[in-house]
């Protein structure tokens, strides 16, 4: 049984459609590893393949709706691929597949039982603000990757 909440679909109007699947990655934006996260994906992701966007922005709380979560927990970074939703311990294998080599070779990490990937995820997401702190609000981005960053 999947732990992701079932996936609504898109809508001709959707301002998310022009993404026509592009991964968009969404993530805690007042975490400062999650942050940190995304400052060390982009230079692996020349081309931009992966979009982002703060779990607490407005297309952020809209993707988390849509997907069925709680916009009121920011527990974990959720990967939105078309109508493919991936959290935890799966969404950050699944960026390092879209790195591709060498990031890649961090599919080896599916040998190991999602549940215990996700406990080790799961003690990680309760400490991080404890062991990395956070910001006041979410990052701005430099205007070189801005057009990766959405709303």
């Amino acid at each position: 049984m999947s732990d992701q909440p079932p996936t609504q679909p898109a809508t001709a109007d959707d301002p998310l459609a022009e993404l026509g699947g592009r991964p968009v990655l969404l993530f805690d934006g007042v975490c400062n590893l999650c942050n940190r996260s995304v400052q060390e994906i982009i230079p692996r992701d020349p081309t931009g393949k992966i979009a982002f966007a703060p779990l607490q922005s407005a297309i952020g709380r809209a993707l988390q709706k849509r997907h069925g979560f709680d916009t009121d927990t920011l527990d974990t970074v959720i990967l939105v691929e078309g109508n493919s939703v991936q959290t935890k311990s799966d969404a950050a294998i699944r960026v390092a597949e879209l790195l591709g080599w060498p990031y890649a070779a961090l599919v080896l990490a599916r040998l190991v039982p999602r549940s215990i990937r996700n406990e080790m995820y799961d003690f990680v997401a309760d400490n991080r603000y404890d062991w990395f702190g956070r910001k006041d609000r979410c990052m701005v981005p430099d205007e070189e990757v801005s057009d990766r960053f959405l709303g």
